[in-house]
């Protein structure tokens, strides 16, 4: 027998095991520490108050149940005390059996009696008591539910958009993005204040606290694994930082990056992103247009709003478009992408669409249902 033939030692065995066994306690780690920083969609909206309460409700139901039962075959049972049964004595029954307790001076003696307690209150007893511990599991188990759910989202988490900042700009971004048909469980929130991923959380949106900066944080998102991300933090400097991080852990993703200041730009550009707005400039521009054409200003707020009236949206060309002119088609087309080249409508490269070929234009808003 050659050395590929030969079976495995039990050594080898022991190390592969042993190797696996410290691989799932590493990624166990790993989400147990993912889960006291990523915040997931909240899965009930009812307050732990109205748990208790409704609980406490589903007990006394049972325990009224119970004692109507008891009292109802009050001649099967046989009280020490007095040799009869009344309703306070059903309750005091009914009290002690489900709560397991069974002082044994109330016993059932007849054989309906004892059947009643084989195949209907042992039952209840039982329901009774996961009502009772079921509050104290649920919190008991809550953080390992937690880590449980952090696992399962970061393992199918593939080709989402990470959104740096969930301040006005990473807010707005984000329902674009939903506008635009994006779910939210394809979206995940950075931010370093609590309460924005507190909010996030509230909205339906995974979001992981944090400071985006720094590599771990970004990982925590997936952001390794993600096809877009959006870098909106409140400083320019931190968003370059942010972008370069991003970049390193990612080379694929198209980084789109807001600064204040214009000067900020090639900064960012040389720090990986793909696109960069300036929000300082393109306030200032659109303020300029409101005083001299306030109807232009209007016009340009109605296409960077997504779904009210306009929309500016970026399409592929389609099968029957080919070879036509741009102006034929039937929305508004402003300009055509080819490769990686942006040509104006008004360009000859742009006279006729090619297969292949990606436009912008202007369309109708689709209604809101």
């Amino acid at each position: 027998m050659n050395d590929e033939e030969q079976p495995p030692s039990r050594t080898g065995k022991f190390s592969i095991l042993r190797s696996l066994w410290y691989r799932s306690r590493a990624e166990a780690l790993d989400d147990a520490e993912a889960g006291r920083s990523i915040t997931m969609p909240i899965e009930s909206s009812v307050p732990p108050l109205q748990q208790v309460l409704r609980r406490l409700a589903m007990a006394l139901v049972v325990l009224f149940v119970t004692t109507l039962i008891v009292w109802l075959d009050r001649d099967g049972y046989n009280d020490n005390a007095d040799g009869s049964i009344d309703f306070l004595d059903a309750a005091y029954y009914a009290t002690v059996t489900l709560s397991t307790t069974g002082y044994g001076d109330i016993t059932p003696v007849s054989d309906t009696a004892r059947l009643i307690n084989i195949f209907v209150i042992t039952p209840l007893r039982v329901l009774f008591l996961i009502i009772l511990v079921g509050t104290t599991l649920e919190v008991l188990t809550e953080r390992t539910r937690q880590q449980v759910r952090v696992h399962r989202w970061r393992s199918r988490m593939r080709d989402h958009v990470v959104v740096v900042g969930y301040g006005t700009k990473g807010r707005q971004a984000i329902e674009t993005l939903l506008g635009q048909g994006i779910r939210k469980d394809k979206i995940v929130v950075v931010d370093p204040e609590r309460k924005a991923v507190e909010a996030a959380g509230s909205d339906g949106l995974v979001s992981v606290l944090g400071d985006a900066t720094r590599s771990e944080t970004l990982r925590k998102a997936e952001l390794q694994s993600a096809a877009q991300v959006i870098v909106a933090p409140q400083r320019d400097d931190t968003a370059a930082l942010v972008t370069l991080t991003a970049r390193q852990l990612n080379k694929r993703a198209t980084i789109v990056a807001a600064v204040r200041e214009d000067e900020n730009v090639p900064l960012l550009k040389q720090s990986g992103a793909d696109t960069v707005v300036t929000s300082s400039s393109s306030a200032g521009r659109l303020l300029g247009a409101s005083m001299v054409n306030p109807h232009v200003a209007d016009t340009l707020e109605n296409l960077m709003t997504y779904g009210s009236g306009l929309d500016i949206v970026e399409r592929p060309v389609a099968v029957d478009e080919v070879g036509r002119s741009a102006r034929e088609s039937t929305d508004l087309v402003v300009a055509v992408v080819r490769g990686k080249t942006l040509y104006d409508y008004a360009e000859p490269q742009a006279a006729r669409l090619q297969a292949g070929d990606r436009v912008i234009s202007i369309r109708q808003a689709a209604p809101t249902r």
